[in-house]
């Protein structure tokens, strides 16, 4: 089964601009992302940016990127577009993996590509972690998802739903953002206009959800930390530059 790995990115980011090229041991962040997908070992890997600067930056540090339009409205347009650019009719799966969390765990990347080859029936796969302390449940930066099942009856459950915040409860666990896709799922997931939901919450994975698309969780062994604040990205740095 032949996988693309794919990764958005751009500087536009509105809590903390120019994120992707923020330094840490004198390498970008999103630099760093490639180099972690890549160790993955689980497909050919390619940066998407609509900034001419990440992809010169990717490129100098060794990495493969493609410039795309600004008119994406999500990560997963974007990787659409990309897909559409490189127009590679030869890809089973697309791997997204999100540009600011240095320190993914290629293990997690790994068990979610392993959990979509064997299940050939899944259209849509993602993580989730244990949740590690009980402010996450009111942090609106914390996605949390809801799965249909335990992990024990269920090493690949559905997923109910995804919040911003929520109460503690049953089979409510932490989302890691990455999303892997069946091409046909993928150009489907495209062709739906953002839906109300999607927009009210800004969580591009309920446009899915809405439009009768299922999406199945594997568990991930940890939270990586992602780079939304400034204080995200000092804390972060320290972490990667102690090791």
């Amino acid at each position: 089964m032949k996988t693309l790995v794919i990764i958005p990115s751009r500087l536009s980011a509105t809590r903390l601009p120019g994120k992707p090229l923020l330094k840490i041991n004198g390498v970008s962040i999103i630099s760093h992302v490639y180099k972690r997908a890549e160790k993955a070992n689980i497909g050919e890997v390619i940066v998407a940016a609509e900034d001419k600067e990440i992809v010169d930056d990717v490129k100098t540090n060794g990495g493969n990127a493609i410039l795309t339009s600004k008119k994406p409205k999500t990560g997963t347009d974007r990787v659409y577009e990309a897909l559409k650019i490189l127009d590679r009719n030869d890809i089973d799966l697309i791997m997204n993996i999100q540009g600011d969390e240095p320190e993914i765990d290629i293990t997690d990347i790994r068990q979610l590509y392993n959990n979509m080859k064997n299940n050939k029936k899944v259209r849509i796969g993602t993580l989730a972690a244990k949740i590690s302390n009980i402010q996450m449940y009111q942090n609106q930066n914390v996605v949390k998802v809801k799965t249909k099942e335990s992990f024990d009856q269920n090493p690949f459950p559905l997923v109910e739903n995804f919040f911003r915040n929520i109460k503690k409860n049953e089979n409510i666990f932490h989302h890691i953002g990455i999303y892997c896709y069946e091409v046909e799922t993928l150009k489907n997931f495209v062709s739906f206009t953002q839906s109300k939901n999607e927009l009210d919450n800004n969580l591009e994975q309920l446009r899915a959800l809405d439009n009768n698309i299922n999406i199945n969780i594997a568990k991930a062994n940890s939270s990586p930390i992602g780079i939304d604040t400034r204080e995200d990205y000092l804390a972060i740095k320290k972490i990667i530059e102690y090791k």
